[in-house]
């Protein structure tokens, strides 16, 4: 994939003299002690990342850790002390005036955790707003608003004033009105930290919906880890001004690279994040539709199990035979066509553990997991789900 970003050794201290700082930095003063020594702020130290076209990039910390600075810094609204930041092949860092507002115009667009709405205007003049600035027609905005209202599901709302929506609805706004500049790079500042639970979870299955038809490349800074988890296909983890891990969910989960992370992911649901393809194993435990009983009988024996699936010459799933089912059929004479059950459960590659619970709590047998063909990928035993109840 097209790298859309790409950030190089950026550091933004705030301060009147931060040069200075850079050297005692390096010397291994800490934030406080510079903070104490010289009164200068060190909000980003030396970091470094790459985030795909289409990607949802997660950076996550605690409350002073540089995730806000860090967004600030990739539109120049802070503007870095040491560092370089590429839109596709352009440095802005290194941008005039005039070209860096039309990169903000065209490429970049900002959704902020308290909304940023203009209370003066309605819904649909909020979102007309970015392109009333580029001096798009009057007649083109608002049909290209009108399509976004649709899209983030504010249809019927056009009209009303901001101070008649709730908060949920708010930001919907808000996202609308970055979505209608038609982006490459979506920059979200803790965007749902001020919704209520239930709204906030609303908003991010309705963020993994839009994104999921626009692939637009998304920038997204949260300090909750399942919402990091849920949301990023890759995520950075922030502390103290620097990057301490940067990987997928599952990577981070699987392989955390210092105690602090440990520390950060211990009471993260898993559930919530571990999805089929991370728990499944390829078995080598299958029987062949063309297969006789007494092949299931010794593949079963062999491998210490006592229920096998059973695929044609494509690997495509055909169902499942059990030991008890296997060894009536030999003594009736029977082919494995004839004793196939089907009373097991499927599963795509991306299904979320916390969707398999209850299907391993109902059913005696393995999951399989299987693509949009039933082609066999997979199979899943339940304890590797029900322990996750434990």
């Amino acid at each position: 994939m097209t790298v859309k970003v790409k950030v190089e050794h950026l550091t933004k201290i705030f301060g009147p003299n931060p040069q200075p700082v850079l050297e005692k930095i390096k010397n291994g003063f800490t934030k406080n002690e510079i903070l104490e020594e010289t009164g200068h702020t060190v909000g980003v130290y030396d970091v470094s990342f790459e985030v795909k076209e289409g990607e949802t990039f997660v950076i996550m910390g605690l409350s002073g850790s540089g995730k806000s600075t860090l967004i600030r810094c990739l539109n120049l609204l802070n503007k870095p002390t040491e560092g370089n930041i590429f839109i596709d092949d352009t440095n802005i860092v290194k941008l005039a005036k005039k070209d860096l507002k039309q990169v903000r115009q065209q490429k970049l667009a900002m959704v902020f955790q308290h909304f940023g709405l203009l209370t003066h205007r309605n819904v649909i003049k909020n979102v007309e707003y970015g392109l009333e600035i580029r001096g798009v027609s009057t007649e083109e905005r608002q049909d290209i608003a009108n399509k976004i209202l649709i899209s983030v599901g504010l249809e019927g709302w056009e009209n009303k004033m901001i101070s008649e929506l709730s908060g949920g609805m708010q930001q919907r706004v808000g996202l609308a009105r970055a979505l209608a500049n038609d982006p490459d790079v979506l920059l979200m500042d803790e965007p749902f930290s001020a919704l209520d639970p239930l709204i906030r979870r609303e908003m991010q299955y309705e963020l993994l919906d839009i994104q999921s038809k626009l692939k637009k490349t998304i920038i997204f800074i949260t300090h909750d880890v399942n919402e990091a988890f849920k949301i990023g296909d890759r995520v950075a983890v922030m502390k103290d001004g620097r990057m301490e891990q940067i990987g997928t969910p599952e990577e981070i989960i699987a392989e955390p690279q210092s105690t602090y992370i440990e520390e950060f992911i211990k009471d993260i649901d898993r559930s919530k994040v571990l999805q089929a393809k991370n728990i499944m194993f390829k078995s080598s435990a299958l029987v062949s539709l063309k297969d006789g009983p007494r092949v299931a009988v010794k593949i079963m024996e062999s491998n210490g199990i006592s229920s096998v699936f059973v695929v044609d010459e494509e690997l495509r799933l055909q169902g499942i035979v059990t030991i008890d089912d296997t060894i009536i059929a030999i003594k009736e004479n029977k082919k494995i066509a004839d004793i196939l059950r089907q009373d097991y459960y499927t599963a795509d590659p991306e299904t979320y553990m916390q969707d398999l619970l209850p299907m391993a709590t109902n059913t005696k047998f393995p999951l399989a997991v299987t693509d949009e063909n039933n082609k066999l990928l997979g199979i899943i035993v339940r304890v590797s789900v029900l322990s996750g109840l434990v």
